[in-house]
């Protein structure tokens, strides 16, 4: 029409009438920057192997000539796999009526807080951690709370068990390995936050475990049992070096399994994303192999860094956390200068660099000591 403004013309986030907890907040996101070592997402740094790929390309293919239908809304034949995977990884046997799916652990987690929380409700986690967790709470209208960690990041139980009984939050939020500082969390701290928030409400617990095949540990799964209020989540992003397949999943009481589903979209997992992972899963112990290489490189990254000089947060994730800078973003800032890109995730001093290759760690490592002799100079 003649006159009529472009409907970019000065509008800004700022003139929408955007609910007001969201106001101020940025999305979640890491830079992405064409350099020539990537360490700052977490990624998976090995290709998936090529009779995996063939495999994907079958499966897909098989799955194409029924576009026309609506997917599995349940996804069964997917989560009886997933099942299976948990049941001889995690040590603990569960079936798929335990297990629910979606796109990506985060969506897993915006569904069990479209579920038990919303207006009117709220969730605690121990910060740092992973960031996702108080932004979905917030645009799901969640309410948030941080909760308390030690200086060495652990987890403070008895300032917990207070921040629990005082604001009695109806889902709480444990990771384990932690993002971004890549501590494990004790079965007993579980154990003793689950029984605070049983205690305050009862609440939701949810064990966030997007890192534990990573672990030197074994899993938390084995807790649900006899624990209808505790919620085990997992991804395939990750171990199974699929992140861009996005897909997520939960093992917990078949209850909390059918209360999610009241707020899942209509055939939320594609049929080419189930197809994708029932793939992947068949090939479990290849990609399982890739992750003991990435844990005897994330050691060893831990050991160089404390010989350079480095306070370095003990691991049990395919990332480490290293310090202490007096200015961490210019300390990002020349390791990007050498064309190592790493995560300046906004914990004061601290730095975080996803495990790569052997090459691509060695090409951080480099960077780093000459940022030592930099900064000794």
């Amino acid at each position: 029409m003649e006159g009529a403004r472009p409907v970019t013309d000065r509008l800004t986030l700022d003139d929408l009438p955007v609910r007001d907890e969201l106001r101020g907040k940025s999305p979640y996101g890491a830079p992405q920057l064409d350099v020539p070592v990537q360490l700052n997402t977490n990624e998976n740094p090995y290709p998936l192997p090529e009779p995996l790929v063939a495999r994907i390309a079958e499966r897909v293919a098989e799955a194409a000539r029924g576009l026309n239908r609506y997917p599995d809304r349940d996804a069964v034949e997917l989560r009886t796999e997933l099942a299976r995977y948990l049941t001889r990884t995690g040590g603990h046997p569960v079936g798929v009526e335990n297990v629910w799916a979606a796109n990506g652990s985060n969506e897993v987690i915006q569904q069990l807080l479209q579920t038990f929380g919303g207006p009117g409700r709220t969730a605690i986690g121990f910060e740092p951690s992973y960031s996702m967790h108080g932004l979905i709470a917030r645009g799901t209208g969640t309410g948030w709370i941080s909760g308390p960690r030690n200086e060495d990041f652990t987890i403070d139980v008895a300032a917990a068990e207070q921040a629990i009984a005082r604001n009695a939050p109806d889902v709480v939020f444990i990771t384990s390995p932690n993002n971004p500082t890549g501590t494990a969390v004790e079965a007993e701290t579980v154990l003793a936050l689950y029984e605070a928030a049983q205690a305050a409400k009862p609440s939701l617990v949810v064990v966030d475990e997007a890192y534990v095949e990573f672990s030197h540990r074994d899993s938390l799964l084995p807790l649900i049992e006899g624990r209808p209020h505790l919620v085990v989540s997992r991804t395939m992003s990750k171990a199974f070096g699929a992140a861009g397949l996005r897909l997520g999943y939960l093992a917990a009481h078949p209850a909390v399994v059918d209360a999610v589903q009241l707020v899942r979209l209509p055939y939320h997992l594609s049929a080419v994303t189930q197809a994708t992972a029932l793939a992947a899963l068949e090939h479990t112990d290849t990609l399982l192999g890739y992750v003991e290489q990435l844990k005897r490189e994330r050691d060893r990254l831990v050991t160089e860094l404390r010989t350079a000089g480095y306070e370095v947060t003990d691991s049990d994730a395919n990332f480490v956390q290293f310090g202490r800078f007096e200015d961490a973003h210019a300390a990002w800032q020349r390791i990007l200068d050498q064309g190592v890109l790493v995560r300046d995730n906004g914990v004061p001093g601290w730095l975080r660099v996803t495990a790569g290759t052997p090459t691509e760690n060695d090409a951080f490592l480099d960077a780093v000591r000459q940022l030592k002799k930099e900064q000794s100079a």
